[in-house]
């Protein structure tokens, strides 16, 4: 007999006890993402399993030497994404508020990822490699940080508890608290399986807005995935395994960072630094 997965059966006594529900989990923007998610897991029970998963990662990359090893990369990412987490309010008004957390691991490949809740990780292979601006950084970040504020993660596990829930799973138990621990599915949807095109699309528009909101130049969002595409030789490296480049995606990069350069050119953040009131929750600062 097959044995479901215990992340399955968590999803399914989450979702039959609290239905499907439609929502719209961003404001739509400058670049109007209005789109309405389907969800039959909680924020809760995602957010709190990105928490264990992230905690998973960062404890590995420590056991190996490799968490926050290069400081210079570590201050130069976080001051990115200190800039960038107060605009994410221009999507949800929560956002800022997050417990976000930014760490940078010393590995080759080249990928930067932001789990649900706000918790991001950059290689320093994707730095130094691509030799990224700060404007082309931001626009790394922001990609990965619409994902999280779209809670596109969140959309794909409820995806999968209605794809792959029969009725063998209707008497899973969640624990007393009543919140699933997801945080294996949560660490195979960031570090393994791809986003779809409609995900990509969508953390495409918002990451520019929230690197012209922050004062970096959305225009670096096209040539970063230029430099991506070539660095690959015709074929994706880590970062773009999940992320496909197409002309069609290039094209409408290029559209929607021309919309959102009245943004940019009124930010008045090009050249600042974050106030202390606008950073995020200390804790990515103390490791």
């Amino acid at each position: 007999m097959r044995t479901v997965p215990k992340w399955i059966a968590a999803m399914a006594a989450l979702g039959l006890a609290a239905g499907c529900q439609s929502v719209q989990t961003t404001k739509p923007g400058a670049v109007g993402v209005e789109r309405e998610q389907t969800m039959m897991v909680s924020s809760q029970s995602i957010n709190r399993s990105a928490e264990k998963a992230y905690q998973q990662v960062l404890a590995e990359a420590s056991r190996k030497g490799r968490l926050n090893r290069d400081r210079q990369a570590l201050e130069r990412v976080r001051r990115v994404a200190h800039r960038l987490i107060p605009r994410t309010g221009a999507f949800r008004p929560d956002a800022p508020r997050w417990a976000w957390e930014i760490n940078v691991i010393t590995d080759s490949q080249l990928n930067a990822w932001c789990m649900p809740g706000g918790k991001i990780v950059v290689y320093t292979g994707l730095i130094g490699a691509l030799r990224l601006s700060d404007d082309e950084l931001a626009a790394v970040m922001g990609h990965e940080m619409a994902h999280a504020l779209r809670e596109h993660a969140r959309e794909r596990a409820s995806q999968a508890a209605v794809q792959g829930v029969g009725l063998g799973v209707l008497g899973a138990v969640t624990g007393r608290s009543g919140v699933a621990d997801l945080s294996g599915l949560v660490l195979d949807l960031t570090l393994n399986l791809p986003n779809s095109r409609e995900h990509e699309t969508e953390a495409d528009r918002i990451g520019v807005e929230l690197a012209a909101r922050a004062g970096y130049d959305p225009r670096a969002a096209v040539s970063v995935w230029e430099k991506m595409s070539r660095r690959s030789g015709g074929q994706p490296p880590e970062f773009l395994s999940t992320h496909p480049s197409h002309a069609h995606r290039i094209d409408d990069l290029r559209e929607y960072a021309a919309r959102v350069m009245p943004l940019y050119e009124r930010s008045g953040a090009r050249d600042e630094r974050p106030r202390e009131r606008d950073r995020p929750g200390r804790r990515d600062r103390e490791r």
